[in-house]
């Protein structure tokens, strides 16, 4: 079973990067066209551009979230995406109160953790980075080489 599991990691990671990029897109997608029910707490539904950090963090979601839906460039997406995240959770919902239940900053937190995760990870299965660099069978059955100290 476990076999089976480790086998299926890829397109686990795979999936849950498309899930993590879409809905983190349709987060700036809201904030920046008033699609989706528009940002929350604005006249319009739709942030002022040039705000800070609203509309910074609105382009950066949009983005972002589309680079990490596809796979393009996950992991430095994902860095610059869950950085944003981690200053809005300390910067704007933190201030409010301890925890993120009390805060409103839940979103803020999952996305950080979320995204940091696809840093470390990478795209799994189905990204573009994996079409884009074209690697040989060996490369990818080929054992790392031995650290040496």
């Amino acid at each position: 079973m476990s076999a089976r599991l480790n086998g299926a990691q890829p397109y686990a990671l795979g999936l849950f990067r498309i899930v993590v990029g879409l809905l983190f897109a349709c987060h700036g997608a809201a904030s920046l066209f008033g699609v989706l029910g528009g940002a929350a707490g604005t006249r319009g539904g739709t942030l002022e551009a040039g705000a800070w950090p609203g509309w910074y963090a609105a382009v950066i979601q949009l983005v972002g979230g589309l680079l990490v839906l596809l796979g393009l460039g996950t992991r430095v997406a994902a860095f610059i995406a869950s950085g944003s995240m981690a200053y809005a959770y300390f910067k704007v919902h933190q201030p409010g109160a301890l925890w993120p239940m009390e805060n409103g900053g839940e979103p803020s937190a999952m996305f950080c953790w979320a995204l940091l995760l696809l840093v470390f990870t990478g795209s799994g299965a189905f990204g573009l980075d994996r079409l884009l660099t074209r690697r040989s069978p060996a490369a990818d059955s080929a054992e790392p080489a031995p650290v040496t100290a």
